[in-house]
């Protein structure tokens, strides 16, 4: 169904509300601009004309790179030229905005201006995962429009392939299933990785988000892997003067941290060739097109990956796990002292720089309802309500997608988003040309994470944050 077809066919409650609120707007167009992921082009595609027919209101969305898209929005709000009515928000960067004052109360504008105030709109709906964009005050600073964890993908296929588990059994001594630790998940890699070659197959034993000059080979390691060996918030703790080394009493250089390195780069190395270049974007296609066996990849791509023929080669044949952890690491998760993995996701928010808030906070409200998030989780694996997880179309989907919204329900506590870090742009970029060395092979993996954590506690001090 195309997106026209699918905002006309969406159903929203009380549509006299939304006309009448909109009628005072008459003319007005309202310009955005987001990531091109599936769940924004859902906004852009299905929300904004459906928010357009009910309102008179124009959205224009613009949908561009993850780069692009973080350009083109700081330099409107540092600016001050109005171009965005909304922006997105990723989690990790909610921050460094909240520090430079860009963004509007929403609590408050809403609390402010009642007769904006859509009927069925609840701050209470929202998943914890709202938490990530509310200021010191409680009040929110942006509308979650995504909310995925990075989760193990499997192929069942494989997995479940009589011949295949006769094969690992002779060659491991092992059953084959899900690894729930490093060393059976490196096992089960190797595994394939050699099996596709023997058998001709264009077939590896894992994913690799290891790009050598893109920072979602950064995030991997940092927001996925690292953790899974007890290495949380980047190695920094923030509460002893924003210790990096294990010289000060950080862990960016420690043990756990050198062999989640080496273990990551590993995996890469018996990943399929395009893995060096991959982003989130390339690791998901990768997955898709039936190159890799399992592999860490974004709940954001799952549902397509699960059920889109068009897209994916392994329709029906895809299986949800929790990544493999060391020993520790998931009693530290469950009692709130470690995480295991990254929640990511991200929101709307509203410059203060906008020409059109009063109509853009309709907007933002409207991609709030819960009968919009239904239709929004089935075409785009992402839930911000909790509502949600109760529709009846969500619920027959997350049985195709092997369990993956009962996992977000049930497990979505023991991942964890990007450390609270207003610096956070500025240390990636001071550590990331060290990182890509460490990639390129340029410098060794011991040496390149002491180089790290050294190079983040001077830019932490010439920052100011560290004494």
């Amino acid at each position: 169904m195309t997106g026209s077809a699918f905002a006309q066919d969406l159903q929203i409650d009380n549509p006299e509300w939304w006309q009448q609120a909109g009628q005072q707007f008459e003319g007005v167009t309202l310009q955005g601009v987001t990531e091109s992921t599936p769940p924004s082009n859902f906004v852009a595609d299905v929300l904004a004309p459906k928010f357009e027919e009910l309102t008179g209101i124009s959205v224009q969305v613009e949908t561009t790179s993850w780069d692009q898209m973080y350009d083109k929005a700081i330099k409107d709000m540092e600016a001050g030229t109005g171009i965005y009515d909304m922006i997105y928000i990723e989690q990790d960067i909610i921050y460094a905005y909240l520090a430079r004052n860009f963004l509007v109360d929403i609590t408050a504008a809403l609390n402010e201006k009642g007769d904006l105030k859509a009927p069925t709109y609840s701050e209470d709906n929202f998943t914890s995962f709202a938490d990530n964009f509310r200021g010191e005050g409680g009040n929110l600073f942006g509308v979650p429009m995504e909310a995925f964890i990075k989760i193990y993908l499997y192929r069942t296929d494989l997995f479940e392939d009589a011949d295949i588990q006769a094969a690992f059994k002779e060659k491991t001594g092992k059953d084959l299933k899900p690894a729930t630790n490093h060393e059976d998940y490196a096992e089960i890699a190797q595994f394939f990785t050699e099996y596709g070659t023997e058998n001709d197959m264009d077939l590896w034993g894992t994913t690799a988000q290891a790009h050598t000059g893109h920072p979602a080979s950064w995030y991997e390691y940092f927001e996925s892997v690292a953790p899974t060996y007890g290495v949380y918030n980047w190695g920094i703790d923030a509460d002893n003067n924003y210790a990096a080394t294990v010289e000060s009493g950080g862990t960016m250089n420690s043990d756990e941290a050198k062999a989640a390195m080496k273990w990551w780069l590993s995996m890469r190395d018996i990943a399929p060739p395009e893995s060096v270049q991959s982003t989130w974007t390339e690791v998901a296609t990768t997955f898709a097109a039936g190159r890799a066996a399992q592999g860490l990849v974004y709940g954001e791509n799952a549902a397509w990956i699960a059920s889109d023929e068009s897209k994916s080669k392994v329709v029906g044949n895809v299986g949800v796990a929790l990544p493999p952890m060391e020993e520790g690491v998931m009693q530290a998760a469950e009692s709130g002292e470690g995480y295991i993995g990254y929640y990511d996701g991200g929101a709307f928010g509203l410059p203060v720089t906008s020409k059109n808030k009063d109509a853009s906070l309709l907007f933002l409200q409207f991609m709030a309802l819960p009968e919009v998030q239904e239709e929004w989780a089935v075409a785009a694996p992402r839930i911000t309500l909790t509502s949600t997880y109760d529709a009846a179309k969500v619920k027959e989907l997350d049985d195709e997608l092997g369990g993956y919204y009962t996992m977000l329900r049930d497990d979505g506590k023991l991942f964890k988003g990007a450390p609270p870090y207003p610096f956070h742009a500025q240390l990636r970029e001071a550590t990331a040309p060290i990182f890509y060395s460490i990639l390129t092979g340029e410098i060794g993996p011991d040496e390149g994470l002491d180089q790290m954590a050294q190079k983040t506690e001077e830019e932490l001090t010439a920052l100011g944050y560290r004494q």
